[in-house]
């Protein structure tokens, strides 16, 4: 009884890692679930129940070694090459290839990983796409540009206030505000000539598409609760992004 229960915290702590790695980086709630559930089975604990939040993981397993066990999620982002990281673990733990021991590892590992692409590349993503939004949108070849910079250091003021401030809305309101500005400053310093259409190209990578799409995908998957939280994040990121913009047009 003693090593059951001990294996069955070993396998308590490997779900848990893998679920958290998965929420902090994109993954949907049920996806986390699933790979949850299909590690605990795979390791001899097929009755495994988790209850997935974006704020939280509280997983637990039935038997004569039960256990239930939350984890706090605290920070969320988008790296979708961590996502499937733990989704190739999972496979390997599917098919007998990895020990509790070794399966948790390499979760470890997974989480300490670099994101693949660093800011840099980031920066010089969104900027591209801004300029590419722009002429989306029917703008001007000769704003792409201004549209290209707002974008970029845009992003890049985002990205750096979201590593210093706690709440993600004045990041997303710092770095929708920055767009704005030099949107303003190209038009008038003649550089741009389409004000509106080089603000809408230059604010898209701010946009939490993912965001949107996982809270849709969640209620359509009956998880309110995540659904409605996500779907609620989304909301305030869209109206923080709205609210540095029309700053900068005030001032006009």
């Amino acid at each position: 009884m003693e090593h059951s229960t001990e294996m069955s915290g070993a396998v308590i702590q490997v779900c848990l890692l893998a679920g958290k790695i998965m929420l902090e980086n994109g993954g949907e709630t049920y996806r986390v679930e699933d790979t949850m559930t299909r590690i605990a089975a795979s390791f001899g604990i097929p009755n495994a129940q988790s209850f997935v939040t974006p704020t939280g993981i509280l997983f637990g397993i039935e038997g004569p070694a039960s256990a239930a066990q939350l984890v706090r999620i605290s920070q969320r982002s988008t790296d979708l090459s961590k996502v499937a990281l733990v989704n190739e673990i999972s496979r390997r733990i599917s098919q007998g290839e990895l020990t509790v021991t070794e399966a948790y590892g390499q979760l470890a590992a997974a989480g300490r990983a670099k994101p693949v692409y660093p800011l840099v590349w980031q920066v010089a993503a969104a900027a591209i796409a801004s300029g590419c939004f722009l002429l989306m949108f029917q703008g001007r070849l000769a704003d792409v540009p201004a549209a290209m910079v707002a974008g970029g250091t845009g992003y890049y003021a985002g990205a750096a206030a979201g590593r210093m401030l706690s709440i993600k809305f004045f990041a997303e309101l710092l770095a929708s505000f920055v767009v704005g500005l030099i949107s303003y400053l190209a038009v008038r310093g003649g550089f741009g000539r389409d004000l509106d259409l080089i603000m809408i190209g230059s604010v898209m990578p701010l946009v939490p598409g993912l965001l949107i799409t996982n809270a849709v995908r969640d209620l359509m998957a009956g998880h309110l609760v995540s659904g409605m939280s996500k779907g609620a994040e989304a909301l305030l990121a869209a109206f923080a992004i709205g609210a540095g913009v029309a700053l900068v047009l005030s001032l006009d």
